[in-house]
């Protein structure tokens, strides 16, 4: 086995979820990272703690199945609510032999899916989780990679010193913690604000999120106003999406288009009545990701970049007494801040075609 997968399984039980004796843990994985769960079990067996593990993960043939099979009247599956209610720690490992797999699958009858499962959702991010990636070749693949190279991408940005990128990332925690509006301006596409004002802003170094390296709140649901391009694609329900743009007034998607399988774009904003409403705004800060491979828990953490997510907003960014954004989706999608560029906190110019003002190299 390679010994960055054990490296691997020590950060994920140490630093993303603090695994305590006695915790009992469940493992999402896909098959192709069984590595990653063989070497997760020693480690749990050191710190005396109860696995398991089940195969849920995107992308498997049993969930095309269910779904190509079934009326698209989905219930809530109690029997799973249980198991999540019981656990302490839940583990998600993604990996893939087939990203396509879900493809052939109605769009409407994936979203009827996912928002039978909110209740699911919900139980998780209560519980103490992390998300993470195991370099399987249908990834690499994806991303138009060697295996060993995209090996080398995902630890590379998996095993780093989380303390020295938590202390970078918080000078732009400082900066937004206070801010009552951002605008993001990319080229002549892209130029929207909103306001964050009243919400936390997020350090995201490698807890729920591995690898980490963002910062991200989420905007005042009613307050963003502009339009936005989109231009990295995105991967969703086993199909890219490219070409996304955006036309926001009074906080909601009022016009919007796709270059390519707008119909998922479509049946993402029409899930329920928060899904056409940004939940979240994101500064990727991981320099260590320095090319996209169309996957988010990646693209999102790219530095250079912006993503904003419809949907669900998660409750640590929101702060008491203002409104949280509900939906049983959250879709994060990119924005490239490497030129042409800026984003402005308060009228102040705080990045400038992706450098940061407490970086060498940023000019006002």
């Amino acid at each position: 086995m390679d010994p960055r997968v054990r490296e691997h399984a020590e950060i994920i039980c140490d630093h993303s979820v603090d695994l305590q004796a006695g915790d009992q843990v469940v493992i999402d994985a896909h098959p192709e990272a069984e590595d990653l769960v063989t070497a997760l079990h020693e480690v749990i067996a050191d710190r005396d703690a109860l696995p398991l593990v089940v195969q849920d993960r995107m992308g498997k043939r049993f969930q095309r199945a269910f779904q190509r099979n079934h009326d698209g009247d989905f219930d809530l599956p109690e029997h799973q609510m249980a198991l999540y209610e019981e656990m302490d720690v839940y583990i998600v490992i993604r990996g893939s032999d087939n990203v396509t797999q879900t493809s052939d699958v109605d769009p409407e009858v994936s979203t009827a899916y996912a928002a039978s499962q909110q209740p699911l959702l919900n139980e998780r991010l209560s519980k103490r989780w992390c998300l993470t990636q195991y370099p399987a070749p249908a990834n690499a693949q994806l991303g138009q990679m060697s295996t060993e190279g995209y090996e080398n991408f995902v630890w590379d940005a998996i095993l780093r010193d989380w303390d020295e990128q938590r202390a970078f990332q918080e000078n732009m925690v400082e900066i937004m913690d206070d801010a009552d509006e951002v605008r993001i301006v990319s080229g002549d596409s892209t130029d929207v604000t909103m306001s964050v004002a009243g919400n936390p802003t997020l350090n995201d170094y490698g807890e729920r999120n591995l690898p980490g390296g963002e910062v991200f709140t989420a905007p005042v649901p009613d307050s963003v106003e502009g339009e936005v391009y989109f231009d990295k694609p995105l991967y969703h329900q086993g199909r890219e999406v490219t070409d996304v743009r955006c036309t926001f007034e009074g906080g909601e998607v009022v016009d919007y288009a796709a270059g390519k399988n707008e119909e998922v774009l479509r049946n993402v904003l029409e899930t329920d009545d928060g899904s056409n409403r940004l939940g979240e705004l994101g500064i990727g800060m991981n320099r260590a990701i320095d090319r996209f491979t169309y996957n988010m828990l990646f693209d999102e953490k790219m530095g250079d970049t912006v993503h904003m997510a419809v949907g669900r907003a998660y409750d640590d960014t929101v702060g008491e007494g203002n409104e949280q954004n509900d939906s049983a989706v959250h879709v994060d999608m990119i924005v490239d801040m490497s030129e042409d560029s800026f984003i402005e906190v308060d009228g102040e110019v705080v990045q400038r075609d992706g450098t940061f003002r407490f970086e060498d190299g940023f000019e006002e």
